[in-house]
């Protein structure tokens, strides 16, 4: 029967006398430190079940003098983009945590050319560091870092969009598929007689994330099978030429005069929003992602009817968590930590802005 002692109140010195050891033996035993007869770390042990001991992980973590370093890999962005957000979220949680010795520094990839993950990747590894959270690009080329962060034992979490198959410790995101299937009832609630448009923001006809093709495969799903008869039409727009897009966005609607809805499935839902602000186009409902400030004021002047957001901010803040409570508290950690998929409109959007 175990032993009726707090745990709160338990110390160092009531284990000794009951295991008739020294104080610094229990310290040692404890901490895995040499220089213990087998004998007294046996007794020491006995002691420590009878009494179900529970070491106070965040007691020693702030006494340790370990510091520990982690990385992030992120897309290059412009200030104020959907993950300047994130980067808010990261450097909260390292002020929140800063007592735990802990610091974050972010590198930068471009998300449409593979190889400068790739080249991001090998200047991290070319330093030491404990953990790092990553949104990952495509499974071939995100595996090459993966492969050698497992060989070398460091946890790493994905955010913003999962590849399971790679064993991440954890991951941050919006179920992806699901965000789209419910944008695509949302949208032909909005337009249910109407031909839809998809804006795909490409380079070279590669798409920057992961999320925005889970999102689409979602859209999708829900049209075969609820809404197979109705014309789908997609636009590519090129992502970094954002001139070239209003000729081109004239043309694509001059072609699709019975195309009365659309949705872009990225973060840049406004450079749609502007274009039909422009051209006076009060007639096309449009749906899109993040709450970022060019959306919302899109959505504020009519010329985006929904956006859904994801809390990106929450999103690097429990990233940089999970490597905590793993690495440090000693912690089981969830393995899938789902944002909710949120509606928003122009009537709840200031609410919003105030509530997070």
């Amino acid at each position: 029967m175990q032993e009726e002692i707090q745990q709160g109140r338990i110390r160092i010195k009531d284990i000794a006398e009951k295991a008739g050891v020294s104080v610094g033996t229990v310290d040692r035993v404890l901490h895995g430190r040499p220089n213990v007869s087998e004998k007294s770390r046996i007794k020491v042990e006995e002691v420590l079940k009878r009494i179900d001991y529970q070491p106070n992980m965040y007691a020693s973590a702030l006494a340790s003098n370990k510091y520990y370093k982690f990385f992030c890999l992120f897309p290059q962005h412009k200030p104020g983009e959907y993950w300047t957000e994130v980067e808010k979220g990261v450097m909260r949680a390292q002020s929140k945590f800063n007592d735990f010795n802990i610091s974050v520094e972010i590198f930068y990839y471009d998300p449409f050319d593979s190889q400068s993950f790739l080249k991001a990747a090998e200047q991290m590894q070319q330093r030491e560091f404990d953990g790092v959270i990553i949104n990952p690009t495509k499974v071939e080329v995100t595996s090459q870092f993966t492969e050698q962060l497992h060989e070398k034992e460091i946890p790493f979490v994905f955010i913003d969009s999962n590849i399971p198959e790679l064993h991440p410790l954890s991951f941050w995101a919006q179920n992806s598929q699901k965000s789209g299937y419910f944008a695509a009832r949302m949208l032909k609630l909005l337009a249910p007689n109407s031909e839809v448009g998809i804006f795909r923001q490409v380079v070279s006809g590669h798409v920057g994330s992961n999320q925005q093709l889970e999102r689409e495969e979602g859209f999708l799903q829900y049209m075969k099978e609820h809404h197979k008869d109705t014309i789908i039409h997609t636009l590519e727009l090129p992502a970094k030429n954002f001139g070239r897009q209003f000729d081109i966005m004239d043309k694509f609607f001059a072609e699709h005069k019975n195309m009365h809805c659309g949705i872009c499935f990225n973060s840049k839902v406004f450079g749609i929003g502007e274009y039909l602000e422009k051209r006076h186009k009060k007639d096309f409902r449009l749906m899109g992602y993040d709450h970022l400030e060019r959306n919302n004021e899109c959505l504020r002047n009519g010329f985006v009817d929904f956006l859904i957001a994801q809390h990106p901010w929450k999103q690097g803040y429990g990233s940089v968590q999970i490597l905590i409570d793993y690495l440090i508290l000693k912690k089981e950690v969830m393995r899938y930590n789902y944002v909710p998929i949120e509606l928003l409109t122009a009537e709840n959007i200031e609410f919003y802005n105030k509530t997070n």
